[in-house]
């Protein structure tokens, strides 16, 4: 009876001891999903903050106008998850063409009904599918890393250079919002989210060749077990939740700031400072060959997080702000980068868009909250109140993180001993 010896899939031996962004670039293939990619992604980062700016414009009150972008944010964090599902299951294009058709239309008509100042709850109806339908770009681009990548080492690259993307786009998108929203008209942003959506997922969609492959056996419809279940996805969404409440915290208390000191133009300057910082980090954190474990990565990088993030609210000029701005923004990248990171470690191949679909709803479900307690504190409170929200969604973070931080690991790899005669399952050898 013969017999052979199955291990983890090997490393690409073109792939050098210490990969980089050369490397992962010089990807066969790699350009073409990329390039629409980036272009496809890009309106995620102008909707939160162009609803903001239309709702505040039409309502008067960024308490409701951040009502409007939560619930914007709940949906799609709600919906966020099953998108991936379905993506890991039927294929991205089938889910990416009608979700942005949907979503274009539904924007549009928050848009209409925001100018016609329908009554509220009618604008937060239309918010529900405005969200439901964010095409979920980044996780599916993830994906299409780690099927080109797997088994190398540049898969820890390729998370730093995807956090990279996405920051360029939160620093590109809430300048081109701000700017389309305070010199055009307080609609140009939401109708250009809509646009452009539209075209880039049609151009993401349409390449075909470097999507994950759909299975056409009958194994296929086996039901995949839900990324949810993996301990380790449940203690990232409530880290990527925090994530999430410095982001919506920021886009409103920014927002407001810059208006009281009667420059409101410079919202868009110093929520991409913030950007910025987020950027340059995930940069750095891609180029470096790390030896300690993610895990502990992860801790320490959100405890930075937390402390300069605790500081904000003591800002009281636009100097200052900046500067506490772009050290938060260089504390989150690494914390994004490694969870994405784990999510490879912990998660099965069959599921990964579904986790990268959790963690990035949970960043928008965080983002949610924060954008309606921050308004809220904004109209009662004093000028500045909102950027508590970020305090405090840290750090309730971070003692989560401390005290689940083992169901980071994990299980242990085994190389297993595959029969050539018979049926036994694999038996697991050390």
């Amino acid at each position: 009876m013969a017999s052979t010896v199955t291990t983890e899939p090997s490393e690409n031996p073109a792939t050098p001891s210490r990969p980089g962004y050369g490397q992962l670039l010089r990807t066969r293939g790699a350009w073409t999903f990329l390039l629409p990619g980036f272009a496809a992604r890009q309106p995620f980062a102008m909707l939160t903050l162009s609803i903001v700016l239309l709702v505040r414009h039409t309502t008067g009150s960024y308490g409701v106008a951040g009502a409007a972008a939560a619930v914007t944010g709940v949906s799609m964090a709600l919906f966020a998850p099953y998108s991936g599902r379905l993506a890991d299951r039927y294929g991205q294009r089938a889910v990416l063409i009608p979700g942005v058709l949907v979503h274009a239309l539904s924007g549009l008509s928050l848009t209409a009904l925001a100018l016609a100042h329908a009554p509220l709850w009618v604008l937060f109806a239309a918010a529900v599918p405005t969200g439901a339908s964010v095409p979920q770009i980044g996780p599916m681009v993830r994906a299409r890393w780690g099927v080109k990548l797997q088994g190398s080492p540049l898969m820890a690259t390729a998370a730093a250079f995807e956090s990279v993307t996405d920051e360029l786009t939160f620093v590109v998108g809430p300048l081109l919002a701000t700017a389309l929203c305070t010199t055009v008209d307080p609609a140009a942003g939401l109708v250009t989210e809509a646009a452009l959506t539209l075209l880039g997922g049609l151009l993401f969609a349409a390449r075909r060749g470097t999507q994950p492959p759909v299975s056409e056996s009958g194994h296929a419809r086996v039901r995949q077990a839900s990324a949810l279940r993996v301990p380790g996805v449940r203690v990232l969404i409530v880290t990527f939740l925090g994530i999430g409440t410095v982001f919506g915290g920021l886009q409103v208390s920014l927002a407001a700031f810059s208006e009281s000191i009667g420059e409101p133009a410079l919202n868009g300057v110093l929520y991409g400072t913030f950007a910025a910082g987020n950027m340059l980090s995930g940069v750095v954190c891609g180029a470096i060959a790390w030896k300690a474990a993610p895990q502990r990565r992860l801790v320490i990088g959100y405890t930075a997080l937390a402390l300069t993030a605790s500081a904000l609210w003591t800002a009281h000029s636009a100097l200052l702000l900046a500067g506490l701005g772009l050290l938060v923004g260089m504390c989150i990248a690494p914390a994004l980068i490694t969870g994405y990171t784990l999510v490879d470690d912990l998660v099965a191949a069959g599921a990964r868009t579904e986790a990268f679909t959790w963690l990035t709803g949970a960043v928008a479900l965080g983002q949610a909250a924060a954008v309606t307690v921050a308004g809220q504190l904004e109209d009662r409170l004093w000028d500045g109140a909102g950027f508590l929200v970020p305090l405090g969604g840290t750090l309730l973070a971070l003692m989560t993180l401390l005290a689940l931080r083992s169901r980071l690991v994990p299980p242990p790899r085994h190389r297993t001993v595959a029969r050539v005669v018979g049926h036994r399952s694999p038996v697991a050898v050390d």
